[in-house]
């Protein structure tokens, strides 16, 4: 059974933007390929950090709202951690309506 999440992610600024849609299209292929469904994508731009990650100041700030199975998330995790597109994420499941 599917639930909704939300997945935020930082991309290193040291991607141009244009570049920037690959990565998303990279991740909404892994939710798929999991099985999921992407159902939003908000792409905020590029953003300052509040701290310094990796040396990085500013990143691109995208969120993913997806429906995704819960016994899937360790594996999605696992391929935005060994990423190197991506320096930060966070998968929080949202009230379901």
């Amino acid at each position: 059974m599917n639930r909704p999440y939300e997945l935020g992610f930082i991309i290193p600024s040291s991607i141009s933007e244009t570049e920037t849609q690959s990565v998303i299209d990279t991740v909404r292929g892994w939710i798929e390929a999991l099985n999921g469904a992407v159902t939003k994508v908000d792409y905020w731009g590029r953003r300052r950090l509040a701290y310094p990650i990796e040396d990085f100041r500013e990143g691109y700030y995208v969120f993913v709202y997806m429906d995704f199975a819960p016994n899937r998330l360790g594996e999605l995790e696992n391929n935005l951690r060994l990423s190197d597109q991506v320096i930060r994420h966070l998968v929080i499941r949202l009230d379901e309506e």
